[in-house]
């Protein structure tokens, strides 16, 4: 796809003499529409919780047990009380603590909205191409936003130690960071598939005081009885979770941080929403398109959750598209049903998209979407159509992050090269129907420490994966 995409764009790419363009561009006016920058002071000061906008309450939590909707009150052995209060509340918004608001400011945020200019004149497309950059904070994601809230919660509720799993290692690095910042003590169960290809996240976990563990592991019951029967299980984000939270119940000064899924999450990623509708509002553009990975549904909704607002009060026509990886396609090819959130069983039964809590996801770079289900408001937004979901192969988005790298400088994470991928092929669309439409996405991570995935990419030693069949959970009638 790439080098067609390229001879398609090569009229583009005129002869300059290049001392003639070092003056043309000195003298160039700015486009006030290649960078938005909004100014710190107007920073969102509150979250947006959806759940008070949505059409009717989310199917509730089950109790495994009884199968009736399970009480929040279990939940704070395991999570701060102040996020459990924010998992089931109804408030449109919800105030961001100064000390959160702070380190936020420091992160930096805001974070710029950039055109992608020269992606579009690549591409010959009258499609105009925006995206949000989360991967400039010291970590190189979206994560820090909620993993500095939990962990400011749970200093503030003396808890010592802070314990969760992560796949690509993005959310683990967050969390690590967050931990530093507030004095915590921070241990990580890491996907055994990312653990081996990214080297680099574990590194800058450890450097930032966590330890950190390939899951399944030695440490757990529940670890140690995956690898008895299977010594080179490369380990998936359900078997991760089930360890990090047999930890935590293990350890009374202990509590669990979850990087995705849960609504508390997601209201924390909102701020990047919230400052994108302003920054459109800065530049007196609306997006057609709003387009995010999923993974367990965080970049997506903390992106897109504040325009879906408008969009559920009948004020928008803007489209939401959310893109998977066909290894593990929950929501193209799942069943919208009750599962488990870990494969262990240790969680409340969630109304999801999922195709099965025992689902072992093969070893794809993009790890923070190897999860067998998502997030029950994003479920709830894609069967009610609100939402459209696809699915990419693991090469193809590859092809995509390449484009982007080699038109706007930008190598992105694997998880963000889905998006990139779906971007790029509705502009190529609209360069087919003349369509003007404006796209828009959260540009969630950097790949600088993905490049092992870039080089077997390159040299053509990249492998696409995709189930034959699904054992589809059967857990409530």
């Amino acid at each position: 796809m790439y080098y067609e995409v390229l001879n398609a764009a090569m009229p583009l790419l005129p002869d300059i003499n290049p001392q003639e363009s070092v003056v043309m561009n000195r003298t160039a006016p700015l486009d006030k529409e290649h960078a938005v920058f909004l100014p710190q002071d107007e920073m969102p000061t509150h979250w947006y919780n959806i759940l008070a906008d949505l059409p009717e309450q989310l199917p509730p939590p089950l109790d495994p047990r009884s199968l009736k909707p399970m009480s929040p009150e279990p939940l704070l052995r395991l999570f701060a009380k102040e996020v459990v209060m924010q998992e089931v509340s109804s408030e449109r918004f919800i105030k961001i603590p100064d000390e959160v608001y702070d380190a936020y400011l420091h992160l930096p945020r805001p974070t710029p909205l950039l055109r992608a200019r020269r992606l579009e004149k690549f591409l010959n497309t009258p499609a105009e191409i925006y995206y949000k950059c989360e991967y400039v904070n010291p970590t190189g994601s979206h994560k820090p936003n909620t993993a500095i809230a939990q962990a400011y919660y749970n200093m503030v509720e003396g808890n010592e130690r802070l314990v969760t799993e992560t796949g690509a290692g993005q959310w683990g690095s967050a969390l690590a960071m967050a931990s530093a910042l507030f004095g915590l003590k921070c241990d990580v169960y890491m996907v055994r598939a990312s653990y081996d290809q990214k080297p680099g996240r574990r590194t800058m976990m450890e450097a930032m005081g966590a330890n950190v563990v390939a899951s399944p592991s030695k440490v757990t019951g529940f670890g140690r009885g995956i690898l008895e029967s299977d010594p080179n299980n490369t380990g998936s984000l359900g078997m991760a979770i089930s360890e990090a939270i047999e930890d935590c119940l293990a350890h009374e000064d202990t509590r669990y941080c979850l990087g995705s899924v849960l609504n508390h999450v997601l209201l924390h990623q909102t701020v990047i929403g919230l400052e994108a509708k302003k920054q459109f509002e800065m530049v007196d553009v609306e997006p057609d398109i709003i387009c995010g990975c999923i993974g367990g549904g965080s970049n997506f909704a903390g992106f897109a959750y504040p325009f879906m607002a408008d969009k559920l009060r009948g004020k928008s026509a803007t489209q939401f598209v959310a893109c998977e990886p066909k290894a593990v396609p929950s929501t193209t090819r799942g069943v919208y049903t009750y599962d488990f959130g870990d494969t262990a069983e240790m969680t409340p039964l969630m109304k999801m998209y999922t195709i099965g809590h025992k689902y072992q996801p093969p070893p794809i770079h993009a790890g923070g979407l190897r999860y067998h289900g998502k997030a029950p408001s994003l479920c709830y937004l894609i069967n009610k159509g609100y939402v459209n979901s696809v699915a990419y192969s693991q090469t193809e988005v590859f092809e995509a992050a390449r484009i982007l790298a080699q038109t706007e400088g930008m190598i992105t994470a694997p998880e963000t090269a889905h998006i990139v991928k779906y971007a790029i092929d509705e502009a190529l669309n609209c360069k087919k129907t003349g369509e003007k439409k404006v796209i828009a996405f959260n540009n969630c991570g950097h790949g600088l420490l993905d490049l092992q995935a870039y080089d077997a990419f390159m040299n053509g030693r990249l492998e696409d994966y995709e189930p034959t069949s699904i054992d589809f959970p059967k857990l409530v009638p």
